[in-house]
This record gives structure tokens, sequence and C-alpha cells, in this order.
């Protein structure tokens, strides 16, 4: 008889911790679509597949979950920003190229349905929570510019950038490679083609290689 509930007992944690992920992702969903304010607890626990009493179980009220639902989605874009950056690793012989295809995958997760809705429920709820803006930069712009850093240290070191400071190169670089998304995109209610992507990311690598090529 034991024997028969213990696998039981041992999944219930595995299957809490689902649930609990099921209604954060669920979350960022409804609050994307629907917005902070219209948004319902009930809306989210139909979104995860829940009752509504189990969205209760794992949070308090609705800002909780508002809460995690921005932190897990800032850790996610973060992680893909991270994926993109560790391409200059290992550049290869041609700089140019690997720096304009980060650009240019950068600039396509900028563009990307999370990352919009991210940036448009932090510009909105700012006023409410304004903590929101450390939560989501602190995640996403702050850690990706460290992680730019780091790759521009050692290319420098390398020899194949000027000698520079670190932190100041990977803030110039974000900003000629995302700036112009916010104003192409109006704020990330547009969208923009493919080839508009390229244009951009290749403007921003020659701009910031006159700057910072090594002759």
């Amino acid at each position: 008889m034991s024997s028969a509930t213990t696998p039981a007992r041992q999944d219930a944690p595995r299957g809490r911790i689902d649930k609990r992920e099921a209604i954060v992702a669920a979350a960022f969903t409804v609050f994307a679509r629907s917005g902070y304010a219209s948004a319902s607890l009930q809306e989210i626990a139909h979104e995860a597949g829940v009752a509504k009493p189990t969205v209760y179980n794992h949070f308090a009220d609705k800002e909780t979950v508002f809460r995690h639902a921005m932190t897990v989605a800032s850790e996610r874009v973060l992680a893909e920003n991270l994926t993109v950056v560790a391409r200059l690793r290992d550049p290869g012989t041609d700089l140019r190229a690997a720096l304009e295809d980060v650009a240019y995958r950068l600039i396509r997760h900028c563009c990307s349905e999370p990352s919009r809705a991210l940036r448009w429920l932090t510009y909105a709820q700012v006023a409410r929570f304004p903590d929101l803006i450390d939560i989501v930069m602190s995640r996403t712009s702050d850690r990706l510019a460290d992680a730019l850093a780091d790759r521009f240290a050692r290319l420098s070191l390398a020899g194949r950038l000027r000698t520079c400071d670190p932190a100041t190169t990977a803030e110039q670089f974000l900003v000629l490679v995302t700036g112009p998304m916010e104003g192409r995109t109006r704020l990330g209610t547009s969208k923009v083609s493919t080839t508009e992507m390229r244009t951009v990311a290749a403007t921003a690598v020659d701009t910031f290689l006159r700057a910072y090529a090594i002759p």
C-alpha cells in the first residue's frame, strides 16, 4: 500500500512547480493581452488551465502574480539576448560580420512579441509600480550591457578593437542598435521588416567601428 502511494508523494512537488510555472506564463499572456487593470485572476486561471483557487494557492493577489510574471519574462528575454552576445566569444576573422549578426539578432529579439509586451507593460504600469523599471532593466538592459562589456574588453585585449572603457562601449553599441527601433516601431506598437532590421544593424555596426576599429 505504501509503495503505491510513494510515487504520488514524490510527484507532488513537481506538479506544484509545473502549475506555478503555467500560471506565471499564462499571467504574462493575459496581462499583455488585456493590460493590468482589465486582467483578472479568473482569466489567468482559465488561460493556465487551472481553477481560480489554485492561483490563490500560489499567489496572494493579482499584484503578486504580475510582479512574478514580469520578472520571469525579463529573465527569459535576458537569456535569449545573452545567447546572442555569446556569439562574440569566437567572432572569427570577420569582426564586422560577427557584430552585424549580433546586432541584427538583438534587434529581432527587441522587436519580438515577448519583448514588446514586456516594454509595453513596463511603460504602462510604471506609475503604479515605480520599482518595475528596476525589476525589468536590471534583468535585461543592465545585465546585457555587462555581458557585452565583457566581450568588448576581451576583443580590445586581443587587439581587435581600440583600447576602451568596456562599459561605455557596450552602452554605446546598444544605443546604436536598439535606439532607432523605439522610433521605428512607435514604442513597440508597429512591426518593421527584416530588411529594415538588417539595415539598422549594418548602420549601427558601421558607426560603431568608425569609433572603435583599429586602423
